[in-house]
């Protein structure tokens, strides 16, 4: 299987900065997307970023013009910077990656979650 680790979560101030990484490993073939997710108490996840395989990006309407996601093709990794953070955006931020993995020699599909990582912001 495909497993992915995020890491950069953590409590920050209103206005400030953080800088989450989620890094896929295993028998990767290929990545197409990449994503961010997160899921605040009480609601429901929700898209965040998602950025494919050649670059394109796609950002939830909260976060336009404050987060960059971005990605490393040859580390397998997708990042996603988060400037100007308000309380709202509080919540666990899941990394996302669908593509190909060898299983048994073959080339299978796979979708796969990171375990999640907390982000506060709060004064």
């Amino acid at each position: 299987q495909v497993y992915l680790v995020e890491s950069g979560g953590g409590l920050v101030q209103p206005g400030g900065s953080l800088r989450l990484s989620c890094a896929a490993s295993g028998s990767i073939v290929s990545i197409n997307a990449m994503g961010w997710y997160r899921q605040a108490p009480g609601k429901e996840r929700e898209l965040v970023a998602t950025i494919t395989s050649g670059g394109s990006t796609n950002y939830a309407d909260s976060v336009k013009g404050r987060f960059t996601i971005s990605r490393d093709n040859a580390k397998n990794t997708v990042y996603l910077q988060m400037n100007s953070l308000k309380p709202e955006d509080t919540a666990v931020y899941y990394c996302n990656a669908d593509g190909q993995y060898y299983s048994s020699g073959y080339p299978r599909l796979f979708g796969s979650w990171g375990q999640g990582t907390q982000v506060t912001v709060s004064s």
